[in-house]
């Protein structure tokens, strides 16, 4: 029986993943290099803000109660529907996407609720919404 003199090869690194994936990034950066002289040479200047107070934050929406005997509240001060429309109509012209969330009472009636939906109307918002209780035994 024949002994095996030669030694055994050493093991190789495959190279060939490793320069694939560095062609792909070489590739993607010159393309995306691309892209930013695109940016700069199209002239537009972009607004900057001078300080962060300059950007508002989203307001609060102005909740309106319809009460069961039918009386009107905005926020916590009693109005009449007149004076709801006057408001409001103050309220609007200061903020343009003011939101207001309508809470009626399970008996005001329906006649009554569709009285403040036409208030909010004629003081011109835009933005309304109508507030109601998920009963969790009906899930």
């Amino acid at each position: 029986m024949p002994l095996k003199i030669a030694e055994p090869e050493e093991p190789t690194l495959n190279l060939t993943p490793m320069i694939d994936v560095i062609l792909t990034l070489v590739i993607f950066f010159l393309v995306a290099s691309k892209f930013t002289d695109e940016e700069r040479t199209l002239g537009v200047k972009v607004p900057s803000v001078s300080s962060q107070s300059a950007v508002a934050a989203a307001s609060e929406p102005k909740v309106v109660n319809v009460f069961a005997d039918g009386h009107i509240s905005l926020g916590s001060q009693p109005v009449s529907l007149e004076e709801l429309t006057q408001q409001l109509k103050i309220l609007h012209s200061q903020n343009r996407k003011m939101v207001v969330q309508v809470r009626g009472d399970r008996n005001a009636s329906h006649g009554r609720m569709t009285e403040v939906y036409d208030a909010c109307r004629r003081a011109g918002v835009t933005e309304l919404a109508i507030a109601g209780k998920v009963n969790s035994s009906l899930r």
